[in-house]
């Protein structure tokens, strides 16, 4: 399933980001960047060694929620991972929202730092990280496709997903926004509003540009 928004294109697959060319591969990583489970593991797999000795090397303590950092890929076929970390579920009332957001607006804005033309993305925080998936998906794709319209440099961006039920939210999710334009509907989530401000892409002092977990373990 895909939508234009803007130049861009946002394209659903549910498979191994892994296998799939890119010029960035998005990776969904724990704060202190030390490797897990789910797609932070196979990232760490197929691309070798190198990638967590260039983590270890440039970013020995980590960053936070809602940030990102940037490594070479290693023998991923791809030029660079992108390591956003998303936030632990923790009712939806600690500011969740707009770290699921900040992780994914720090990729595209890396992305974009680093020239990348194509980039993937797992869906951040919701596998053991507990974000409610249906709110997660919303979020993912809402400020995704929100960033494309209002102009991100990303020919492609792709999210590359696990299973059929997580396909399946992100379709739902892209259904919703592509009546909007890319704009998203304002919701809530656990009882905390959703915040909505996400039109371009912003670099924190934290979407550090690195050149040089995971959706069942973040």
């Amino acid at each position: 399933m895909e939508h234009q928004f803007g130049a861009g294109l946002l394209v659903l697959l549910e498979g191994d980001s892994t296998a799939i060319e890119a010029d960035a591969i998005g990776n969904a990583a724990n704060a202190a960047l030390a490797g897990g489970g789910g797609v932070d593991a196979a990232i760490h797999r197929a691309g070798g060694p190198e990638i967590m000795a260039e983590l270890r090397a440039r970013h020995a303590y980590g960053t936070p929620a809602g940030t990102a950092v940037a490594t070479g890929a290693g023998a991923l076929p791809a030029r660079w991972v992108i390591h956003a970390v998303g936030p632990v579920w923790r009712g939806g009332d600690h500011g969740e929202s707009v770290q699921l957001a900040g992780a994914y607006l720090s990729a595209l804005s890396i992305a974009a730092e680093l020239g990348a033309r194509t980039l993937t993305l797992p869906a951040i925080s919701a596998g053991a990280y507990g974000y409610p998936l249906d709110e997660a998906a919303r979020i993912a794709v809402g400020t995704v496709a929100e960033s494309l319209r209002a102009g991100a440099p990303l020919e492609r961006v792709t999210f590359v997903l696990y299973s059929p039920r997580t396909l399946a939210a992100f379709e739902l999710a892209l259904n919703r926004v592509s009546l909007t334009g890319g704009r998203q509907p304002a919701r809530q989530a656990g009882g905390a509003a959703v915040e909505n401000g996400t039109s371009r892409p912003a670099t924190s002092s934290k979407t550090r540009r690195s050149i040089d977990s995971s959706e069942s373990s973040a």
